[in-house]
């Protein structure tokens, strides 16, 4: 616009100065803007673009493939299109890097009339997380430089990196607690397919509960007794509350506790037993931004934002996945530890209080977390004395830590 006027000054200058040099020279120049503005609104318009990934989840250390293909529907050619598949740059440069760019993500090129030009390029994936591809930035102007239009030609794809899996070898998980089948301490619940032995026959007692051979046996009635239930099975209580970790040792130590987290759940399930996830942490997917595909922008810098994903989110909501024995479970506890990250919501005392009533009382509540202090030794001693078998693995390095932090779990009975 400032071109515009520019020139219409000049113009009045030219016809005040009655000059026909100037004046013929500013004409050309205002049919030159008008014609050069018409052409980008044209170009910008006709061209799309489309995105083909060989995969959208993939394990640490496997490789995606990228292409990025522009088409120009008009029927006449394009100067120039500067194309840009936008990429999340805190994975790409934030040490230690999640994903490892080889290739280009930006190009240039020339495209005639219903042309199509493909931009080639992959991603190594170096770390667990749900990373945005795109959307991709169309941009095109005039050979002069007076106009540019921006545009985001299609919408972003979602890569899903799972959490590494350890084997956990050289230690027999079947044998001890957390995740091991123990009796708990009272008859909270009985299994009627153990049977630990006979009574004499009390009044309320079920016909299913009376041993027919030994009231035969003894001319007297006789009741069965069972075997309390028994914990077979683990919740996980994930600690991902930002202010948990020292932000010195991120992203380490939060990945260390996924990692951990994502190991025990597959050791379970080979185990053939109940599983299920608790964590404070986000979920990357509430960070979408839902963007109108075709949008049009003033600058290349609103046309990356108004496509990228917001930077926070205001989610409370705890990440649950409802402890069970199913197939499926694995999955769906790797696609969250996959898209987990640390967050600012609720605290681990206030996440126990709200999710206390969907724990089953027949699984462990094993907590993997950074540190203790009073609140969080409460917390986990509350769910203890309200009759959860609970434990806990402590994400701690230096030795005297660890003793501070597991003496403060001892005092509340709650084994490291």
């Amino acid at each position: 616009m400032k071109w515009f006027v520019g020139a219409g000054l000049l113009l009045l200058l030219a016809q005040l100065m009655q000059s026909d040099m100037l004046a013929y020279a500013m004409y050309t120049l205002l049919t030159l803007m008008v014609v050069s503005r018409l052409l980008t609104q044209s170009w910008i318009k006709h061209l799309t673009s489309s995105r083909q990934c060989n995969r959208l989840t993939a394990e640490v250390g496997e490789t995606v493939a990228i292409h990025v293909t522009v088409h120009n529907r008009g029927k006449f050619p394009i100067p120039w299109v500067l194309l840009e598949d936008v990429l999340p740059q805190r994975a790409l440069h934030q040490p230690p890097a999640g994903l490892q760019l080889t290739g280009n993500s930006l190009k240039l090129a020339m495209l005639r009339g219903n042309q199509s030009k493909t931009m080639h390029y992959q991603l190594e994936c170096h770390r667990r997380g749900y990373f945005q591809l795109g959307p991709t930035v169309l941009e095109t102007g005039d050979l002069f430089g007076l106009h540019r239009r921006y545009r985001v030609g299609n919408h972003p794809n979602y890569l899903m990196v799972y959490p590494k899996i350890i084997p956990l070898q050289g230690f027999d998980i079947a044998s001890r607690r957390p995740i091991g089948e123990v009796k708990m301490s009272y008859r909270l619940y009985e299994d009627p397919t153990r049977i630990a032995g006979i009574r004499r026959y009390e009044i309320g007692d079920p016909l299913n509960r009376i041993h027919w051979r030994a009231s035969a046996r003894t001319g007297q009635l006789h009741s069965k007794i069972y075997e309390p239930t028994t914990v077979a099975g683990v919740t996980l209580l994930l600690e991902f509350h930002e202010h948990a970790y020292d932000s010195a040792d991120e992203p380490v130590r939060s990945e260390l506790a996924v990692t951990a987290a994502a190991s025990i759940a597959y050791a379970v399930q080979q185990m053939g037993q109940q599983i299920g996830l608790i964590s404070n942490g986000r979920d990357a997917a509430d960070r979408i931004r839902q963007q109108e595909l075709g949008a049009q922008a003033s600058s290349r810098r609103q046309a990356r934002d108004a496509g990228s994903m917001l930077d926070e989110s205001d989610r409370l909501q705890p990440l649950v996945i409802d402890t069970r024995r199913e197939v499926e479970q694995m999955l769906r506890i790797r696609e969250t530890l996959a898209r987990i990250e640390l967050s600012d919501g609720l605290t681990l005392e206030q996440l126990t209080t709200e999710t206390a009533s969907r724990m089953p009382r027949d699984a462990t509540v094993l907590a993997i977390i950074p540190r203790v202090d009073e609140s969080t030794a409460i917390a986990l001693g509350n769910l203890k004395r309200r009759g959860y078998a609970v434990s806990a693995i402590l994400n701690i390095y230096d030795d005297m830590s660890f003793a501070e932090a597991s003496a403060g779990l001892l005092s509340q009975r709650i084994p490291t």
